[in-house]
């Protein structure tokens, strides 16, 4: 789909706007990351500092399902929905180098997918615009995106929007000057799946806004940090957990991060929170941490379509992941974007 020249301008405009005042928001960061005052950037509040819209986020129309090239290898669930041996392993699987060049190339797909969508996180672009642009994209590299199909998903990426913690459906949603989306891309190449996220400010946004988002890019950081071999999988939400509350946020007990590879969902499981899940890591694992911070509490309801789900009380949340592999010296970063 093309967009219109009226709207392009539009949207061609609104980037410049955004770009123009770079190096006053990288300011504004720096300052809060690093707790000083912000008394001396009043003059740039009515950029950045919008006042909240607490209105709820309202499911608009879903899009019909889109399609891809039979050229193009699916997931096995795609044709065996049915089947647990398609979604469930019960051993934590050791890649062999072979299967670590297969996850990095999917991985890289997805890092890739997720910088090019990011540039149409602009006011007035429908979620569904974004998803049709990351089908586009991911199929281009002759990918399948993980997500369409899979336990009966209907779309190509997940967008997640302001309360909306995760699973997020792309619809007729317009975003909004002053959301925020996390964007979730996951793709399968050559018998292997990819996943990472992040989540972006629609123009400008209100002061907590911008400080949730980078506490939990913060917190994702952490947790890859201390990753290595024979360090606990339950140190991550340590590490996590710790700094989201002392930054005083909330994070749901019942999402966590996964194992991947020739299966989307694999062991071991690794939360974000306080934990005692057991196991150490070894060279050759690949997981994701993917870390959702919430304001007030992280008490989540799912939505009528099975899928979406938002904070209770209304409280914006967000989300940052990587998958990353362990190595002998330490780990790595597979969906690392430059």
């Amino acid at each position: 789909m093309f967009i219109k020249s009226k709207q392009f301008f539009n949207l061609k405009s609104e980037k410049n706007k955004i770009f123009n005042n770079i190096y006053n928001i990288n300011r504004i960061n720096n300052r809060i990351n690093n707790n000083l005052p912000l008394n001396c950037l009043n003059s740039f509040k009515r950029f950045y500092f919008l006042k909240r819209n607490d209105k709820k986020v309202v499911g608009g129309i879903v899009s019909p399902k889109r399609q891809v090239s039979p050229l193009i290898k699916t997931p096995p669930y795609i044709f065996e929905p049915n089947n647990p041996k398609n979604y469930d392993i019960k051993d934590i699987q050791i890649k062999n180098e072979e299967e670590i060049d297969k996850a990095k190339e999917a991985c890289n797909i997805a890092a890739k997918v997720l910088k090019k969508i990011s540039k149409f996180v602009i006011p007035g672009v429908k979620t569904d615009y974004i998803d049709e642009m990351a089908h586009y994209i991911i199929t281009s590299y002759r990918a399948y995106p993980s997500p369409l199909g899979y336990k009966d998903f209907p779309k190509s990426i997940c967008t997640s929007v302001n309360e909306v913690a995760c699973h997020g459906i792309p619809d007729s949603r317009c975003l909004e000057r002053g959301d925020i989306i996390n964007l979730d891309v996951t793709v399968y190449i050559n018998g292997f799946h990819g996943d990472c996220s992040a989540t972006f400010i629609v123009g400008e946004t209100d002061l907590e806004s911008l400080r949730l988002v980078n506490t939990t890019k913060d917190c994702l950081m952490k947790g890859i940090e201390i990753c290595g071999p024979g360090v606990p999988f339950s140190k991550i939400g340590y590490v996590i957990n710790s700094h989201a509350q002392k930054s005083g946020y909330d994070i749901p007990d019942v999402l966590v991060g996964h194992g991947i590879g020739k299966l989307f969902h694999e062991p071991p499981h690794i939360f974000h929170v306080f934990n005692d899940y057991p196991g150490l890591m070894q060279p050759g694992m690949i997981f994701t941490i993917e870390p959702i911070l919430c304001e007030g509490k992280a008490d989540l309801e799912i939505w009528d379509d099975k899928w979406t789900l938002s904070t209770v009380g209304g409280g914006r949340s967000a989300q940052f992941e990587h998958t990353i592999l362990i190595t002998k010296d330490g780990h790595e970063i597979l969906t690392k974007i430059d």
